[in-house]
């Protein structure tokens, strides 16, 4: 131990269960004296702040405690964040969490970018941060790697639905067990989670209705069904020890069907398809068909119109019928008189319908 000058600067220079300590003190002898003298004090006594064990946890200890104390008693995504924890784990089992530096982070973030998409690179990262928050709270990591690593920007305007012919071809070729979850899904527009954990108490078949009890938002909502979901729901078989309408034969709810889904999109010739893409199909057809745009938001259960503004493209004609409309309110108490001017605009919007027809 002792003080020692550098570029005008007095350093303290000490060991701390055999681990080298440095600290620059400043331009002051007297000052960096007294400093160690308490660091000597402070080691002796136990009290020294940077004295404590090195935590010796690896990654997968710490996914199990994530997992099992935060994940699946708190998250209805419990199923996605192992999903992706899985994915981490290619990458960083075996280390130890302080050998998880943002550098690592940043070259994991490079690795997997080269075989997935922005989107779900940083859903990992998310998870992974979420991870070391929650170790930090624990006790058991002092920093977020995570914290400074920048996320991938992303599109979510991406829509992409299946056109008549896929759908058919995509029910036509899912086993047994995944057709009525593809039916339902794109007939109600409800999630993957919100599917799966349907139980038959949440069907109403006398007024048609899906009860949804706790939504992403979680908030509860009402989702109609039309006659063919009706009939498959009730061509379900029902489990006698299960409450789940979608289980295994143990009884248990599908924890995931995306084995299944991609077996099915692969013989269907259906690519770079997500299940979440047949909620996009459900609203896409449905804006397609002439329903408005909030109507879709509330059958979605979107918060706001914001959302769902990503499917306004879809209806090119939607802001025309809005104007139409509002002209026909416009003459019950409005009338212009005819001139040769507004003969000669209304010629030209006559010409327009009629071209329009025509190539229909």
């Amino acid at each position: 131990m002792g003080v020692y000058l550098k570029n005008g600067n007095w350093f303290i220079d000490y060991r701390v269960n055999g681990r080298r300590k440095r600290e620059k003190i400043g331009p002051n002898k007297t000052l960096a004296e007294t400093v160690l003298k308490k660091r000597k004090v402070e080691i002796a006594e136990g009290k020294y702040l940077d004295i404590r064990k090195e935590q010796k946890v690896k990654f997968e200890e710490l996914s199990q405690m994530y997992l099992d104390i935060h994940a699946r008693p708190n998250k209805k995504s419990c199923h996605s964040d192992e999903d992706l924890i899985k994915t981490l784990s290619r990458f960083f089992a075996g280390k130890y969490l302080y050998e998880i530096t943002p550098m690592a982070v940043e070259q994991f973030k490079a690795e997997r970018a080269k075989e997935v998409s922005p989107a779900t690179v940083n859903r990992a990262l998310a998870c992974l941060k979420c991870m070391f928050n929650k170790a930090i709270e624990w006790g058991k990591a002092e920093i977020n790697p995570v914290k400074k690593v920048k996320l991938f920007k992303e599109n979510n305007v991406r829509v992409r639905y299946l056109e008549k012919e896929e759908i058919k071809r995509l029910i036509d070729n899912a086993s047994a067990h995944l057709k009525p979850i593809l039916i339902v899904a794109l007939n109600t527009g409800l999630r993957k989670g919100e599917i799966l954990n349907l139980k038959w108490t949440d069907l109403d078949f006398k007024n048609n209705i899906i009860y949804i009890r706790e939504s992403k938002s979680g908030e509860r909502r009402e989702v109609p069904m039309n006659m063919l979901v009706r009939r498959t729901l009730i061509a379900v078989r029902k489990h006698p020890d299960s409450p789940y309408v979608f289980c295994n034969a143990s009884g248990e709810n599908y924890a995931n069907v995306r084995k299944s889904f991609f077996t099915t999109c692969k013989k269907s010739g259906i690519l770079k398809f997500r299940f979440h893409d047949l909620r996009h199909t459900f609203a896409s057809h449905l804006v397609m068909g002439g329903v408005d745009l909030n109507t879709v938001r509330e059958l979605l259960g979107h918060k706001s119109l914001e959302m769902t503004l990503r499917y306004s493209h879809l209806s090119p004609d939607h802001k025309q019928r809005a104007v139409a409309n509002l002209s026909r309110q416009m003459d019950t108490f409005w009338t212009p008189e005819r001139t040769k001017e507004t003969e000669e605009v209304f010629d030209f919007s006559q010409l327009l319908e009629n071209k329009a027809v025509i190539n229909q």
